[in-house]
């Protein structure tokens, strides 16, 4: 018997029991689903991650004052007004690991453009800052060393204040006043997207730290005016970071005349490790969830064997029919094995569209990029064939095992 006889045999049986075929299929379409709609997640989770990584800049560090006590009770981490300019300065002039140390100063501030209005953060920074976090100029210019000193009333702002204050334009040379000082643009930032607080990094407008100093926030602060809220260090790689950490700490608190048994009135942060812990979760995650979808794959295919074990307990008199007018015992294994792959296959095309479509409900839904990776395709796809293989196997060999005699007077 030819192997397109047996093929097309076996697709009758199939088609003859649709109903009991369609559930049998069910299980593996559950178990496919769930691994390329977890895989493609997972990976768009990650790509995620990297993506806000990357903006953030590489090799930095984060130095945050410490706590504010008030009325007894100590606030949270970086109230407090323990780190200046001159500590910014020090940490570029004196350890030789470090790139750039970039102080900033900032505040949620109103923003007036003609009839329009904005509330975004305000924030003043040097030459560093842009340096340290990668950030480059898309239209104009970076701010001068004599802007910088002289604390003029210049600013670089990201996309999204564009898009809000000057619609249709490119922004450049356009004024617009932060409470009542003017300002011009002088640059527009390129894109960064989401930050780690799933906050838009474009919705910022930078200015001069003198002028955040002497006609901004420092008037709003009320504390004294060379405190800065956080200093963004750059290191020369990556190898050097935890050197550099301990570097900073020796130096700040040689600088704030700390006792040897207090505590430090500083933290140092590396902004990457939330986000490589989050990523880390994501993929663990993943994993289970994998294992999960396997679990559902092994239990469709149980559901296989079962339903070939009762078609071929129907067919027995189907079976020695055929065996008596001439059919090989192969030809029945290679037959009952047909249908095993079959209904295993039909199901993981039927997962590979059902998991895609999840895939791209929770990404859209999660505002994560949506990744449907080919590799977790044809894993699906090969894991439902070899589902059908084994599972196929005992009820076709039973099935070609069949006494010929025996199975044609089976009632």
């Amino acid at each position: 018997m030819s192997f397109a006889e047996t093929l097309l045999i076996g697709f009758r049986a199939l088609h003859v029991n649709k109903m009991r075929s369609a559930l049998t299929v069910l299980g593996i379409v559950v178990g496919v689903a769930a691994v390329v709609c977890m895989v493609s997640v997972s990976s768009g989770a990650r790509e995620e991650v990297s993506e806000k990584i990357r903006t953030l800049g590489a090799n930095l560090l984060l130095v945050k004052p410490g706590t504010e006590i008030s009325g007894g009770a100590r606030l949270e981490s970086g109230t407090g007004h323990t780190l200046t300019q001159e500590d910014a300065s020090a940490i570029r002039r004196e350890l030789g690991d470090v790139r750039a140390a970039a102080p900033l100063l900032a505040r949620p501030m109103q923003l007036v453009a003609g009839n329009r209005n904005w509330a975004t953060l305000v924030a003043g920074i040097d030459g560093d800052y842009l340096v340290a976090r990668e950030w480059r100029v898309k239209n104009g210019r970076p701010f001068s060393a004599n802007e910088l000193t002289s604390g003029a009333k210049t600013a670089i702002v990201g996309s999204d204040i564009v898009k809000e204050l000057f619609p249709g334009r490119s922004g450049l040379g356009e004024q617009f006043r932060v409470g009542s000082v003017p300002f011009t643009v002088i640059g527009v930032l390129e894109p960064k997207g989401q930050g780690a607080a799933n906050r838009s990094q474009d919705d910022v407008v930078f200015i001069p730290l003198s002028t955040a100093e002497s006609r901004i926030v420092g008037a709003v602060r009320g504390t004294r005016r060379d405190a800065v809220d956080f200093v963004v260090v750059k290191a020369a790689d990556q190898s050097s970071l935890a050197r550099v950490k301990t570097d900073i700490a020796r130096l700040l608190r040689e600088r704030h005349h700390l006792r040897q048994d207090a505590p430090d009135d500083f933290s140092i942060e590396n902004p990457a490790d939330v986000l490589t812990a989050r990523d880390a979760a994501v993929r663990v995650f993943g994993y289970l969830l994998i294992a999960v979808a396997s679990v559902s794959l092994i239990v469709g295919g149980i559901s296989i064997m079962n339903v070939m074990l009762v078609s071929v307990t129907e067919r027995t008199r189907e079976i020695g029919l055929r065996m008596a007018i001439g059919a090989q015992r192969h030809d029945i294994r290679r037959q009952f094995l047909i249908e095993a792959i079959a209904l295993s296959l039909a199901g993981g095309f039927l997962g590979v569209v059902a998991g895609c479509i999840g895939a791209v409900i929770i990404a859209w839904q999660a505002g994560w990029p949506m990744l449907i990776s080919p590799d977790a395709i044809l894993l699906s796809c090969a894991l439902s064939g070899l589902v059908g293989i084994a599972f196929g196997l005992y009820p076709a060999y039973r099935a070609s095992r069949l006494d010929p005699m025996v199975a044609l007077r089976y009632e």
